[in-house]
This record gives structure tokens, C-alpha cells and sequence, in this order.
């Protein structure tokens, strides 16, 4: 039976009540999003497990010739109440660098998975040649000749990961092998590694030939010490991040891999050719971990650009080479996630047009409904993209709800003509938001051209509406 002179809501309140409806789906959207963080660390959790065994983020640090010597200082105390100084004879270690390192690595990575999840490993090869000599005026660096020990002077290399060295370790000193052994590493490295003791008396120049086997995962760091360091590295992986406190000099990156060359002058370490303490670990300023989330986030733009780490004051200065995953499925949907309430926005907003301009009548539920359809857009996305891949999980997660929506829209607003441009309406949509996820440096300037666009239909399609009356409708099947 028909329902005589019932009363509908104005255009401006049903504006309102869309707009408190499209706010309700922000709860979900943020609970998607959290599952995105949660599923990444699950997936960091999985690779840590693979990496366990072979080998983290490998920092390589040395040559560096290590002399004990013996010193006299003053050490103050206090006995009945006075202040007693005293002379005492102490032990010290003098750090020599080396005037010129140069490195060689080749990096020979391959990707292990465990269950749905990958991680990047590597075995990489380090041979180089150090060059070391003390410095004329060492005197004035607090140290004289005559209170080194050279009887036990040493020759320490270091990793930071040491369950990765393998293949063992290649010491030679001026062409004469020396015996390897493990430990006493340097402190850019924990003081993990290997030495070896050297027959040196500091008499002319002393060259030293070493190589190493070295077992890694998502990055390799050089750590330049002393006068010129040059590093060549390469490696058939085609996606390489370049970071750290230095930038290559030079770098190539294709399809069959890359190769970059490094040279770090003596003047931007900023440190002395011999020292009485060992600089600690790189700290970089974005986090331990930054070279990782970068190389999450990183695209082929930051292939192209590096990007420099730089490093907190009193720490060494590293160098890194990152093997970035080519496409980080994570970081590509908790950036579509972002955008979710734009898609309920425009949809809605199609819904509201229909209703205040076209006449047709849409339900609280049906907004709830369709709403829950484009949140779980993103949901799917997710899911598919950890067992397919990023691109097609997309086509398959929009193109389910693509139709599932637009055969929905024709039910509700009573017109398969309707449903097509809500279909339409959400194709164009998709369509967009993949292109902005591909192109990161123009999302801004297109988003904003697109808000522009849709704010001008809306007002010019709301022209002759009155936001403030209340029609009847005089006969209501």
C-alpha cells in the first residue's frame, strides 16, 4: 500500500548523513591498515628465520695494523680525605690505516623462500691490496717509535656478521702468507673478524694482499679507513640501492646487473692516519635499520638517485650497497591503503548525486555495504599479493569488486545504466591508483588535478539544487 505525503530529508542533510556514514568506514580502513604492518612483520619475521645461519647485513671494515705500546699517565685518587696523583705505566694500542686500500667485491646473490615468503641472500668475494707506512711525524700524534711493541703487532680485518666468512681468510704481507685466526674483528665491526700477527718493525712501506669469502643478506657495507680508499663492486642483481656516507663515483645498472666504483679521499673521513682508539659501529641517524626500510620503500627512482645515510658524529662512516627487492608488495599496499577514503568518498558521492539529482533512493545499509566492499578491496589485495605478486593481485582484487559493486549499484539505484557508470566510475578509479602507486613523484600534482576535476563536476552538477527543501512524494509504491 502506498505511503501518502511522506516526508524525505533534505539534499543538505542527506549530505551530512553520507558524510557521517563515510567517516564511520574510516574504523575499518585503519584496521586494514594495521593488518598490513602486521603481515610485514610477519614477512620480516619469516626472512629473518631464512637469513638465520648464513649471515645478516654484512659491514666490512680494514685492513688496519694494530701496535700495542706502553705510556705513562697520571691517575688521580683520593686517600684520608686528600687528592694523591700518581705516574703509572700503561698499555695502549696504536691504530695504523693504511694510506691506500684498494677493494674489490663481487656479489653473487640468490633468493630463498619460506612458505610465502623471500629473502635475498648472497655470497660476495672481497680481495683487495692496503698499503701502509707510519707517518713521519708520528711523534706529534702522542707516540714515539721506541715505546711500540712490534713483537706483537697485528693485522685485524673485520665483518660484522663472522657466521658469514667462509672460504677462509687471505693474509699476506709483503707478498709473505700469514697464519689467519679468528676474532680481535674491529670496532667499526663489534669487533668481529679475523687477524693475524705481523712481522713488522714499521720500517718502509708495508703492502698487504687479502681476500675473504663472505656470506650475507639485503646488504654489503665498506667501511673507509686512512688515506684513499677505492672500491669496485658488482653483482648480477638489477636492483641496487646506493646509500651511506658516500655516494660512487661511477655506476652502471642493467638487466644483467651493475657496478659501481667508490673512492673516498682521506679529508672527507676526517679522521687521523693513526689513532689511539678504534671508532665504534656506523649509527645511522634514521635508525639502525635504515638501509632495510629504505630498501623496502625503494623504487627505480632511488636506484637511479642513491640517496645518502650519513652517519652520527664519533662513529665510522660507512659505505652501503643494498639488493633491493624489485617490487616490495607492503609498501605498495599500505600506500593504496592511504587512499581508500578517497574511493569511498567518490563513490558515495556518485550515490548522493543520483539520489538529490536523478531521484533514486539510497538506504544507510547500502552505503555500509558498499563501503565495506571497497575496504575489502584492500583486504584481498593484500592477501593475493603475498601468494601472486603485487600487479596481478590487483587486477584480480579490483576487478572482483568492480563487478560485485556495479551489479549491487544497479539493484539499489534501480537501472543497469546507473550500475554501468558506477562501474565505470570504479574502473576509472583503480585505473588511477594503480598509475599513482607506479608513479610516486607525480602522485601530489595528479591527486590534486583530479580533486580539482571532481570538485567542478560536483558544483556544476548541484548547480540548481536546493540544499535546504524537503520534497514529498505523493505516492510510494
Amino acid at each position: 500500500m502506498a505511503e501518502q505525503g511522506r516526508k524525505e530529508r533534505s539534499p543538505g542533510i542527506k549530505l551530512l548523513f553520507v558524510g557521517l556514514v563515510a567517516l564511520a568506514l574510516v574504523v575499518p580502513l585503519l584496521l586494514v591498515y594495521a593488518l598490513v604492518w602486521d603481515r610485514q612483520s610477519q614477512s620480516q619475521t619469516a626472512q629473518d628465520a631464512i637469513n638465520a645461519g648464513w649471515g645478516g647485513p654484512q659491514v666490512v671494515a680494514g685492513p688496519v695494523v694494530v701496535v700495542p705500546f706502553r705510556t705513562t699517565e697520571v691517575q688521580t685518587e683520593q686517600t684520608n680525605g686528600q687528592t694523591v696523583s700518581r705516574s703509572v705505566e700503561v698499555e695502549k694500542y696504536l691504530y695504523i690505516s693504511p694510506v691506500d686500500n684498494r677493494v674489490t667485491t663481487r656479489v653473487a646473490p640468490e633468493e630463498r623462500r619460506k612458505s610465502i615468503y623471500r629473502s635475498v641472500l648472497y655470497e660476495a668475494r672481497v680481495q683487495g691490496r692496503a698499503v701502509f707506512a707510519l707517518p713521519a711525524d708520528l711523534p706529534r700524534f702522542g707516540v714515539t717509535r721506541e715505546r711500540l711493541l712490534w713483537d706483537r703487532a697485528e693485522l685485524r680485518m673485520g665483518a660484522s656478521d663472522a657466521r658469514g666468512l667462509t672460504g677462509g681468510g687471505r693474509l699476506a704481507a709483503n707478498g709473505r702468507p700469514l697464519a689467519v685466526q679468528p676474532g680481535k674483528g674491529l670496532g667499526a665491526t663489534g669487533g668481529n673478524g679475523f687477524f693475524a700477527f705481523l712481522p713488522w718493525t714499521g720500517e718502509g712501506n708495508l703492502t698487504i694482499d687479502y681476500g675473504f669469502g663472505l656470506r650475507g643478506s639485503r646488504s654489503i657495507s665498506l667501511v673507509p679507513r686512512g688515506g684513499r680508499t677505492v672500491w669496485d663492486i658488482s653483482s648480477a642483481w638489477t636492483n641496487p640501492s646506493f646509500g651511506g656516507a658516500f655516494l660512487p663515483e661511477s655506476r652502471t645498472v642493467s638487466d644483467s646487473g651493475f657496478a659501481a666504483h667508490y673512492a673516498v679521499d682521506k679529508l672527507a673521513l676526517g679522521q687521523a692516519p693513526v689513532g689511539t682508539e678504534d671508532p665504534g659501529p656506523p649509527t645511522y641517524e634514521d635508525s639502525s635499520a635504515a638501509l632495510e626500510v629504505r630498501a623496502a620503500k625503494a623504487s627505480s627512482a632511488d636506484v637511479a638517485s642513491g640517496g645518502a645515510v650519513d652517519v652520527v658524529d664519533g662513529s665510522s662512516r660507512a659505505v652501503i650497497v643494498g639488493l633491493v627487492e624489485p617490487v616490495n608488495l607492503y609498501a605498495k599496499v599500505n600506500r593504496s591503503v592511504k587512499y581508500g577514503f578517497l574511493f569511498i568518498g567518490f563513490t558515495f558521492l556518485t550515490f548522493l548525486l543520483f539520489d538529490v539529482v536523478g531521484g533514486a533512493r539510497v538506504a544507510a545499509a547500502e552505503y555500509l555495504l558498499t563501503g565495506a566492499g571497497l575496504v575489502l578491496f584492500f583486504v584481498m589485495l593484500l592477501g593475493f599479493s603475498e601468494v601472486i605478486g603485487f600487479s596481478a593481485a590487483y587486477a584480480l582484487a579490483a576487478g572482483a569488486i568492480i563487478g560485485l559493486l556495479s551489479a549491487y549499484s544497479a539493484a539499489v539505484l534501480k537501472s543497469w545504466r546507473r550500475g554501468r557508470y558506477i562501474g565505470a566510475l570504479l574502473v576509472g578509479l583503480y585505473a588511477l591508483l594503480f598509475v599513482l602507486l607506479n608513479l610516486e613523484a607525480w602522485s601530489l600534482l595528479i591527486g590534486s588535478v583530479l580533486l580539482f576535476l571532481v570538485l567542478a563536476g560536483v558544483m556544476y552538477a548541484t548547480r540548481n539544487v536546493d540544499w535546504t527543501s524537503v520534497r514529498k512524494r505523493d505516492g510510494m509504491a
